[in-house]
Formats: structure tokens, C-alpha cells, sequence
């Protein structure tokens, strides 16, 4: 019939969106809806869709997509970071799987030959599944994100291998002559996209660019996209990894940020395709026929691989509590082991029934893969709180060697990712003790090799907070991207030591209350803050001053905070004078030389009369002294420390700054000057 794929298409997606609508209700995530439109549609249940393997070539797509678009995200630079990830966690993981369940089914009568074939099924994971899931959720950046993208990588690297080995299994095919071929042809394959990275791609870029067309920028993008996943499936690698290896090469440019907003439209429609192909290959015959059989492999399958998996990541020496999690995300078999079942069908290593049991096994993994992430952390602080301390202490290379710091008054950074590195590099500029903690302990030995004070750990654990001196500690600022692991690390943080002030980045203002309730002090939201910055450099670049700026953040941040004040207030356990002071704020200045307040006593009140705000402390040298008494004579360098509403403190910057040239007055706040809003946080 003309037009049987528009009408299917149709068919798909209406069910989709009553399916999904219906099951997003009852709390299920949107995949559960796509595999089950996938079932009611398909040749086994309703039969509204004849054809499967014009989806199924469709639902190709959306995987090349996804891993397109990943492959944007992340860069070479990146990649080369979490290397040992890629081939040693995803070497043992994929090689240990293999070797437990083909003993396994040996054991019980299964030739040789088939238990290893068994084993290819069953090492993969869904790169498409959790990489979704991790995406909608946040979490790429988070370790257990880093660590599964790693392990996923060699997966697709190992499906071309694994793919060669099938026929070699049943006593077919070219042997090693074929392996060795296509290694050599996936080698140069990857030096092409190497270069074209670095040279080919960015020249492209630039001449469609200057045409300021977004139709040929767009047709740009999915050319070199489908064009290399076409090249490696050429020479016998997958369209994925291909796709993927295009997307590093675009992620080495300018463009990157662009290509990557123009293709996640086409990327999540087709994505649901792949889903629903899923779901179309499902006999449910099956679960009525098997039901013991289908229930006891999906447990197997979850099992072996969580067990196999988490190890991989101890043995690394991965925290453990990150290889639980990541084990659990990675428990669900993956997309490419439908096709490497096929081949298998091909060449006798699988019949039809047995397929059939093994498709309906890998469904259900795939759809507990969503309750796998969300009881991730709960089973990983359990299961860390009863396993023996030698397992969950990390890399043998490591462990032990860390000995308690001797700093007082320091300030403890956990986390070593974009914002550990800054607030690092700036406490060591001031010359302010600080020790970072991180759990990879590869980057904990390359920065150790560079002078910085870095220790190898998860910081949720009491002893590796005890390691940093928490006890004597002043801050402590938690920079990762994992809001269950910033939970956890602020409770036990207040627990050992209820006097530290404690700095949380979270990404959401949702994730706020929570944190203050465990004890958090000050929790900076990326979602307002980069509203503000937004709106700074907006006024900015009209020229707006700098002092009316500042007056519009002040604005921002007193009827915006209203709320963090009030989470802040509710959950203190300790609530100082800056908790009751409704859109104060408390800021550091330095008297500068030539500044009219230099050589004034307090006696004098300038300060007071011609800003409003009040004089708390100086700090002159190392002497520091609260509420100072009127005789004390302002001298070039003292910093002192000011309360006052935003305006006053705006107005009193100009008596501690220098003097304009030419002899007028200052029309904004220096840069060096800092405040710090009361608004959002629990002074001890």
C-alpha cells in the first residue's frame, strides 16, 4: 500500500502518546511506555504493524542519534581522561561476564560453544536505555555517569569482535584472519576521525558558516554524522560506534554547542523508535509458556552482571559506593545483543524459542533499568555501611597511604571537577590551606604529581573526613555533580564537627531544602545563579554602570532569596545575627592607598555617616579584632568587614577604593572587594 510507513508511523506514535500519558501518571517512566506501545503494536499482541523492519531501520537511527549527540558532548580530551574506564573496567567487565555465565550454562548441559555465546548476549548493556536515563536525570558528569560511559564505550568497541567470534563459535566464518582485517580497518578508521578533528572538520564548519544558512548548517551536521557511521559499518564496525566517533569530531569545535541544539529534536523522536522496535520483537506467548525459566534468567542476568561489575570497579579502585551504583545502571542487557542474537540464530548457537525466552528476559532488564538508577544510592549507603572496610577502601596503590593532615583552620574542597579546580587554584593563590578529596584515583595521582594537596576517597565515608581533619577544619565546600552523594557527605560532615561552615553547589532550586535540613549553611543553586550572571552580562554590555548592577542583583537576590531564607532558617541548627536579618548582607573591603577613608579614626563616624554601614571587624595583618573600639585609625591595607543593606555597602566601596585619575570619585565597587549575602546562609 502507498504510504504504509507514513500510516505506521502514525499508528506508533498515537499509541505512544496514550500509552506513555497513561503510564507517566502512574509514576512509570517514559521508556516502560515506549516498550509497551512496542508489544501492543507488534505482530504478537495487536498487530496494528505489519512490517517490522522498517522501524527497526528507523529505530537505527535513533541509536545512531543518541550517540551522535553524546559523542558532541563529550571530546577526545575527555575521553583520553577516563581511558583506564574504557579499557580496563569495560576489559573486565565484558571478559569476567563472558567467562561466569558460559561456566554457568555449561553447568547445565549447554555445549561449549553456545555458553560462550550465551556470555556475548548477556556482557552487553543498553547504551541507549542509560544514556537517556542518565541525560533527562543530570548525571553524565556524576562518577558513577563517567564510570558507565567508559564501560558502555569498550561494549560497542567489543560488538564487531563479538560479532566475528559468532561464526567462529559454530565452526564458520574466517577465523582470526577476518578479526585481525577489521581491527586494522576500526585503527584506521579512528586515526581518520582523529585528523578530521582536528583539521577537515573545523575547515567544513567555517565555509558553511559563512554562507549564514541554518538549513546547510543543519544538512552539514547530519552529512558528517550519518556519513561516518555509514563509513564503519563499511569496513564491519557498528553505525553507533561510528556515530559516536563523528560526534568527538564535532566536539573539538566552535560549533559544537549549535550542532548539538539542531540534532536533539530529530535525536529524541527517533529515539522512541528504538524503543518501540524493542518492544515489537516480544513474544508474550512466551511469559505463559516460561514463565519460571523467563523469571529465573532476568534474575541471573542482574545478578551476574551487578556482581561482575561492581568488582570491575573495586578493582580499579573505584570507590565502592560509586561501583554499586554503577553496577546496578549497567545490570539490563543491551540493543546489540538483539543483533548479535540474530547472528547467532543465523548459524544454529540459539533456536527459535530459546530467542524468544532470552528477548523477553532482555526486555524486563531493560524496563527495571529506570529502578535500578532510582534505588541505586539507598542499596549502595546500605550495602557500603555492612561490607567489610577493606572492600569499599579503594585501590590497593591508595589505601592506606593517606595519614591524617595536620592543617587547622583549612578549608576541605570535595570534589576535583570544573569548580573543585577553580575554587582549588584560587585558595592557593590567596595562600589559604585547603585539601581536596577525590574518587578517581587517577586523577588523584596525576595532581599529587603536580604539587597539589589531593587525597584519594568518598568523602560520605566518616574516616576519609576524619583523614582531612574535618574536626579542625573551617569549610567545606562539596562540588560534585551527585545530589545524593551531597547529602550524604553534609550529614556526616555535621555530624563529626557542628561548627564547620558548610558551601554546597547543587544544580536545582529543588535540591535545596533537603540540604539545609541536613545541616548545609549556604547552598548556591547553578540554576538562580546563572540567571544572575545572565542578566549581568545583558546589562553589561549596554553599559549599564557597575553600581546599578549590583543594585539590580541586590534586588534579585532579596526578593528571590525570600524563600532560601526561609529554608535556611527553618532547618538551622544554629542560626547566628545573619539569620535574622531580613536582605542584609555582609562584605570585606581593603583600604586602599590614597583612599578617603585612609588615616580616619572610627571616631570620626565618616563611615557611618556618609554610607550607613556598620564596622564588624578589621584584620590588620595577621591581628584580627571584632567590634574595635572608636580610637582605631584606618591604615592603607587593612581589610575590614561591613554589614549593611546592598546600597550601603555599594555607597561605602567608594571611600575604601583609590581615587579616580584626574582626582574624581569612584564610580563602582573594585572587583577585589567581596560581599557575601546573608540571605542564604547559617552563620555558626
Amino acid at each position: 500500500m502507498e504510504f504504509q510507513v507514513l500510516r505506521d508511523m502514525e499508528i506508533l506514535f498515537g499509541l505512544a502518546v496514550f500509552t506513555v500519558v497513561l503510564l507517566r501518571r502512574l509514576m512509570f517512566p517514559s521508556i516502560i511506555g515506549f516498550l509497551a506501545t512496542g508489544i501492543l503494536a507488534g505482530p504478537y499482541a495487536l498487530g496494528l504493524i505489519k512490517d517490522t523492519h522498517q522501524v527497526e531501520q528507523m529505530a537505527e537511527i535513533g541509536v545512531v542519534l543518541l550517540l551522535f549527540t553524546i559523542g558532541i558532548e563529550y571530546s577526545l580530551k575527555e575521553l583520553m581522561r577516563i581511558k583506564h574506564l574504557v579499557f580496563w573496567g569495560g576489559g573486565m567487565q565484558v571478559g569476567v561476564t563472558i567467562a561466569i555465565v558460559a561456566v554457568l550454562a555449561y553447568a547445565f548441559g549447554i555445549p561449549l560453544s553456545q555458553a560462550t555465546f550465551f556470555g556475548f548476549l548477556v556482557a552487553l548493556s543498553s547504551t541507549a536505555i542509560l544514556m537517556k536515563l542518565l541525560m533527562d536525570k543530570g548525571e553524565m558528569d556524576t562518577p558513577h555517569g563517567k564510570m558507565a560511559l567508559g564501560i558502555l564505550i569498550f561494549q560497542d568497541l567489543c560488538v564487531v569482535p563479538l560479532m566475528l567470534f559468532t561464526p567462529f563459535l559454530a565452526g564458520a566464518g574466517n577465523g582470526w584472519t577476518g578479526i585481525v582485517l577489521v581491527s586494522l580497518k576500526a585503527a584506521a578508521v579512528v586515526v581518520v576521525a582523529h585528523f578530521g578533528s582536528r583539521f577537515l572538520v573545523p575547515w567544513i564548519f567555517e565555509q558553511v558558516v559563512k554562507s549564514r544558512s541554518r538549513e546547510l548548517f543543519i544538512l552539514t551536521i547530519i552529512f558528517i554524522g550519518f556519513g561516518t557511521a555509514w563509513l564503519t559499518a563499511q569496513v564491519g564496525l557498528s553505525l553507533a560506534l561510528g556515530a559516536f566517533i563523528a560526534g568527538l569530531a564535532i566536539s573539538e569545535s566552535e560549533y559544537s554547542h549549535q550542532a548539538l541544539g539542531d540534532i536533539i529534536p530529530f535525536r529524541d523522536a527517533f529515539m522512541s523508535l528504538f524503543f518501540i522496535s524493542v518492544g515489537m520483537l516480544l513474544d508474550l506467548s512466551v511469559l505463559v509458556r516460561q514463565p519460571v525459566l523467563v523469571v529465573t534468567l532476568v534474575l541471573t542476568i542482574l545478578v551476574v552482571k551487578f556482581l561482575v561489575t561492581g568488582g570491575a570497579a573495586m578493582a580499579l579502585g573505584i570507590p565502592a559506593r560509586v561501583g554499586i551504583v554503577t553496577a546496578l545502571s549497567l545490570a539490563q542487557v543491551g540493543e546489540f545483543s538483539f543483533i548479535l542474537s540474530q547472528t547467532g540464530m543465523q548459524y544454529g548457537l540459539l533456536s527459535k524459542e530459546f530467542y524468544q525466552i532470552f528477548l523477553a528476559a532482555s526486555v524486563a532488564t531493560m524496563a527495571l533499568t529506570p529502578l535500578c538508577l532510582k534505588i541505586g544510592a539507598p542499596v549502595a549507603t546500605y550495602l557500603v555501611g555492612v561490607l567489610p572496610t577493606p572492600l569499599i577502601r579503594g585501590r590497593g596503590a591508595l589505601r592506606g597511604k593517606e595519614k591524617k593532615l595536620s592543617l587547622t583552620d583549612h578549608v576541605i574542597v570535595v570534589g576535583y571537577g570544573v569548580n573543585g579546580r577553580n575554587l582549588s587554584r584560587v585558595l592557593k593563590v590567596q595562600k589559604i590551606p585547603h585539601v581536596v578529596i577525590e574518587t578517581n584515583p587517577f586523577t588523584v595521582s596525576t595532581e599529587k604529581s603536580k604539587g597539589t594537596r589531593i587525597m584519594f576517597g568518598d568523602a560520605t565515608r566518616p574516616e576519609v573526613l576524619t583523614h582531612s581533619a574535618v574536626e579542625r577544619a573551617r569549610s567545606i565546600v562539596i562540588a560534585i555533580s551527585d545530589a545524593a552523594a551531597s547529602r550524604r557527605v553534609v550529614a556526616q560532615a555535621r555530624q563529626m564537627s557542628p561548627t564547620i561552615h558548610i558551601i554546597v553547589r547543587t544544580r536545582y532550586i529543588a535540591e535545596m531544602e533537603p540540604l539545609y535540613k541536613l545541616g548545609a549553611n549556604e547552598v548556591v543553586p547553578e540554576e538562580f545563579e546563572t540567571s544572575i550572571e545572565i542578566f549581568s552580562r545583558v546589562l553589561r554590555n549596554f553599559l549599564v554602570p557597575q553600581d546599578q548592577i549590583e543594585q539590580c542583583v541586590g534586588e534579585i537576590r532579596r526578593g528571590s532569596y525570600d524563600m532560601f531564607r526561609t529554608m535556611s532558617r527553618r532547618h538551622s541548627h544554629a542560626v547566628g545575627i545573619a539569620g535574622y536579618l531580613s536582605g542584609a548582607e555582609i562584605a570585606t573591603f581593603r583600604v586602599k592607598k590614597g583612599a578617603s577613608i585612609e588615616g580616619e579614626s572610627l571616631r570620626q563616624g565618616t563611615l557611618r555617616a556618609r554610607s550607613g554601614a556598620t564596622l564588624l571587624v578589621i584584620k590588620r595583618g595577621d591581628e584580627v579584632t571584632p567590634n574595635p573600639d572608636p580610637v582605631w585609625v584606618l591604615h592603607e591595607g587593612d581589610i575590614v568587614l561591613l554589614l549593611g543593606t546592598p546600597e550601603q555597602l555599594a555607597a561605602a566601596s567608594r571611600l575604601f577604593d583609590a581615587p579616580a585619575a584626574g582626582g574624581g570619585p569612584v564610580a563602582a565597587p573594585r572587583a577585589d572587594n567581596s560581599r557575601h549575602d546573608t540571605s542564604n546562609r547559617r552563620d555558626q
